[in-house]
């Protein structure tokens, strides 16, 4: 393991993290989620835990934003702010 390449991945995940929970757009908060998934994803696969790393490409980072993604776009908005 690379911990220089560790270290890099956990500032971008705080970052992602603390982003997303500051962002007052949905549909940009969860293009951010999906972001923090990929990160997740490759935090995972550098601890050589491929499968997990697997799983949570396949469902974090692709179908949960989807799903978050096009829950945004069914819904409406009540308020013009």
């Amino acid at each position: 393991m690379i911990w220089e390449f560790d270290l890099i991945i956990l500032i971008f995940l705080v970052i992602t993290a603390i982003i997303s929970l500051q962002v007052r757009d949905l549909l940009s908060a969860a293009m951010i989620f999906g972001i923090y998934s990929f990160l997740m994803c490759l935090l995972w696969a550098e601890m050589a835990a491929v499968d997990v790393a697997f799983t949570e490409a396949a469902v974090g980072a692709g179908v949960s934003t989807v799903f978050l993604i096009a829950t945004v776009f069914r819904t409406s908005r009540r308020s013009s702010d």
